[in-house]
């Protein structure tokens, strides 16, 4: 039977997103004392090796992810194959933290379907069915804070800077090209 840390461990990788105490002893079938103590091995553990990866805790929660340093390697062996109106869509859906697809066409443009599927395929973005059925809820993931390298708190602080200083895109209907 493997440690609780190396359970947990498995678990971070497979899920690859933070995750809370509780969801990780929910995952680990055990109390979330036991996998708070885990996870604490696990970091401690994770400290001392010479490992390209560390268990982190954000704000989301405890995610295994790469370390700072290797952080070149993730743009230079995967980059995002977008172009700058799918590239300028995603900031926009970035910026605005959750959007509508409907409200997204007004400030963008048509093109927007298309470029919003690649988004999608490209698991950068995340989309929903509005509970009315009309459209669908836009938002970023994950791996778009990671592949950019901004956690939550830096996106928001970010979208309240331009916000601040008059330049964040506009829901006026202007389109961005």
């Amino acid at each position: 039977m493997p440690h609780l840390s190396s359970t947990i461990e498995a678990i971070l990788y497979l899920k690859a997103q933070p995750l809370t105490v509780t969801e990780i002893a929910d995952y680990a079938g055990c109390d979330r004392a036991a996998a708070k103590e885990g996870l604490l091995e696990l970091m401690e553990d994770y400290a001392h090796r010479d490992s390209a990866l560390e268990v982190m805790e954000t704000p989301s929660g405890y995610s295994l992810q790469l370390r700072d340093t290797f952080h070149s390697l993730l743009q230079t062996l995967l980059p995002a194959d977008l172009g700058l109106g799918a590239l300028r869509t995603l900031a926009a859906i970035a910026l605005k933290g959750k959007i509508s697809q409907t409200d997204l066409v007004d400030i963008r443009g048509s093109n927007v379907y298309q470029h919003v599927q690649e988004l999608v395929e490209l698991g950068f973005v995340r989309k929903r069915k509005q509970s009315d059925g009309r459209s669908f809820w836009l938002q970023v993931t994950e791996k778009f804070h990671q592949y950019f390298q901004l956690n939550a708190d830096q996106a928001l602080e970010l979208t309240q800077n331009l916000s601040n200083n008059g330049t964040a895109p506009s829901s006026t209907g202007e389109t961005l090209s």
